[in-house]
């Protein structure tokens, strides 16, 4: 099948009869689908098509590409820390960068050193599906380091696993937050209870 510069088909042709015809309009003569039966031929200026389609798959590619986030604590435990890792993975898989996040909370802040370290061991542990596209940088209480996918043929996961991934909980990390603040308020007000009950007598 024979498909004209302007879209229409020009029906089956034997070869020689369309690159005559493609000769004759000063174009190409480009196979677009091998395996159709007949082979589907297109009449159209072989360098303008290239373009196009390099073009289409650039914007493919970058419209399926996201940054997502994985969230640390320096205290994470074995499981907490390879669930996440499973879903950095997961991420990566897809194509997607990942924007590794250590957050310090309180005393944790005396102790940074455990901190580099996780992210050390973040990095290497991902080593096998990604590069490092920025190196862990601290600003204020956070610690981002942003990993780019290796190339799809290159990408080797190591905490792949046929159980359950549940879903990520970051905002588990704020709700902590807010039943801290509730209790310190609800201990303030214990403690002033006593005496106010003492000026009323």
């Amino acid at each position: 099948m024979i498909v004209g510069s302007t879209g229409e088909q020009l029906g089956i042709m034997k070869l020689s009869d369309a690159l005559r015809h493609a000769q004759g309009l000063g174009l190409d003569l480009v196979e677009v689908a091998a395996q159709a039966n007949p082979p589907v031929c297109r009449i159209v200026d072989y360098g303008k098509f290239k373009y196009e389609l390099a073009k289409h798959d650039k914007e493919k590619k970058n419209a399926g590409s996201k940054l997502k986030e994985i969230k640390f604590r320096v205290n994470i435990d074995d499981h907490d820390y390879e669930t996440k890792l499973r879903h950095a993975e997961e991420f990566l898989d897809k194509g997607n960068k990942v924007r590794v996040q250590l957050q310090f909370r309180g005393r944790e802040m005396a102790h940074q050193e455990l901190g580099r370290q996780l992210m050390e061991r973040v990095k290497g542990d991902l080593q096998t599906m990604a590069n490092v596209e920025q190196e862990p940088k601290q600003q204020g209480r956070n610690v981002t380091m942003t990993l780019a996918p290796l190339p799809a043929g290159k990408r080797k996961r190591n905490f792949q696993s046929d159980r359950y991934l549940p879903p990520l909980e970051e905002e588990a990390d704020e709700a902590d937050e807010a039943d801290d603040s509730e209790g310190e308020e609800a201990a303030v007000e214990s403690r002033s209870a006593p005496a106010a009950e003492s000026e009323s007598k």
